[in-house]
């Protein structure tokens, strides 16, 4: 006849090694050292894309100055390997400003002047149009402006130039850091 007073004793013994066991997966763990990356990527329509810098500093200037600076590279890369392969990349601001929206504390993109400059490097063929190609074409970015453009040519190409702002800061603007955003796209 069998024991079931040994049987219940074994389930509890187990009973407790399972519960021991548990117990033990749940403690927390020790403190790693960790960092963490900031991963980003773009996600490519039509094989047609533009990379740009990330950002800028342009220096420093007094109310009623002009600053300027060159943006860094900015390039449009088409991988369409179509027979008529063209395109138009445009550019337009927003308002530099201090964080706030006070009237002293604003530069309008009205005051914010562009000009493209000739191509620093091109590959593939066809016609590649600076917008502004000189300091006396730049155009102001409080609407969108064409930055460059491919008119005629097949197949795959790219296009690159480094354009320059000119910033007016305005008499009466307060001191302080100021930030825009340029935006440039293709299609």
């Amino acid at each position: 006849m069998p024991d079931y007073g040994d049987q219940v004793r074994r389930r509890a013994l187990l009973s407790c090694v399972v519960v021991a066991g548990v117990g033990a997966a749940s403690l927390p763990a020790a403190a790693q050292p960790s960092g963490d990356t900031t991963v980003t990527f773009t996600v490519a329509t039509a094989n047609l894309t533009i990379e740009v810098p990330s950002s800028r500093n342009l220096g420093s200037g007094f109310p009623g100055q002009t600053i300027s600076g060159q943006l860094g590279t900015v390039t449009v890369n088409d991988q369409r390997a179509a027979a008529n392969a063209t395109w138009t990349a445009s550019v337009v601001s927003t308002q530099f400003d201090t964080g706030t929206d006070a009237p002293a504390e604003i530069i309008l993109p009205n005051l914010v002047n562009y000009w493209s400059g000739q191509a620093t490097s091109t590959t593939g063929t066809g016609t590649f149009v600076p917008g502004q190609p000189t300091r006396a074409d730049r155009r102001s970015l409080e609407t969108a402006r064409t930055a460059f453009s491919k008119t005629s040519g097949s197949g795959n190409n790219t296009a690159s130039w480094n354009p320059t702002l000119e910033i007016t800061i305005p008499n009466d603007a307060v001191g302080g850091l100021y930030s825009g955003t340029v935006t440039h796209s293709v299609a």
